[in-house]
């Protein structure tokens, strides 16, 4: 079965928040007696989400960079 771009791309994004789930609920979980509030998981959800994008964004611009031809060490600038 081919998947192509977009079902690998849907497959990624689904396992991305598969596991910022897996990750609030263990934050609850472990917490105890700590109370959070809606606010704070919130916040957790979206640092995990900002960082796991800012890390894809960056990993696209080292793979269109080198494709580009940017890293050519006889590149005139």
């Amino acid at each position: 079965m081919k998947l192509g771009r977009r079902g690998i791309a849907a497959g990624i994004t689904a396992a991305l928040l598969g596991a910022t789930a897996a990750v609030l609920g263990a934050v609850r979980a472990l917490s105890g007696d700590l109370e959070i509030s809606l606010h704070g998981y919130l916040a957790m959800a979206a640092a995990v989400i900002g960082t796991a994008l800012l890390a894809g964004g960056l990993m696209w611009l080292a793979f269109y960079s080198a494709r580009a031809g940017w890293d050519d060490v006889d590149r005139e600038v």
